[in-house]
């Protein structure tokens, strides 16, 4: 089984991925493609930065190769997460792997920036204007670019992740327990 997991900046991908390993999942992260690439180019690794270098790499190799790229670590005998979809063509690939799930998170926009200032991470402090117009170029029309809004719309399951992490651990407990 492999689940694939998308969802907006601070809706929780990292916790629902997280909680899929202590499930025996294998992780494999999109963004970790990205930020392994970055160091290669001596590139600082932010929120921006991350993301122009992934349009970059859909441009230059195809809209779908980030998941390619985590395909070929994926081993036939194991389950997987994969997490920070950030495009629809890469939904497609993952699509042609038998037994793919795709899970969305949603969390309301003030809940999202408040983890991501509490996360901590490179880049993160910043306002929340500028988190909204960050947000704002994750929506391109543009094939090779970011589209979260599209990639929401084609997951299999939606998770509303604005309580707790108990509830949220119980809400992928119901899902992971539908698939047996």
């Amino acid at each position: 089984m492999i689940i694939g997991i998308t969802g907006k900046n601070g809706s929780g991908k990292t916790e629902v991925a997280n909680y899929l390993k202590l499930k025996g999942f294998e992780y494999i992260s999109l963004s970790d493609i990205l930020r392994e690439e970055a160091k290669k180019r001596n590139i600082r690794e932010n929120r921006e930065n991350l993301r122009n270098l992934g349009n970059e790499l859909r441009k230059k190799f195809g809209p779908g190769i980030l998941a390619e790229l985590a395909l070929k670590k994926i081993k036939p005998d194991k389950n997987y997460c994969v997490d920070s979809i950030r495009n629809p063509n890469e939904i497609a690939e993952l699509r042609k792997i038998k037994n793919f799930l795709l899970i969305g998170i949603k969390a309301k926009i003030e809940l999202r920036y408040k983890r991501v200032l509490d996360r901590g991470r490179i880049g993160d402090n910043i306002s929340f204007e500028k988190f909204k117009e960050l947000e704002e170029k994750e929506n391109s029309k543009e094939e090779e670019k970011q589209q979260l809004d599209k990639c929401l719309k084609i997951a299999d399951k939606i998770i509303e992740n604005n309580g707790t992490i108990e509830e949220l651990h119980r809400k992928i407990d119901k899902i992971l327990s539908s698939l047996t």
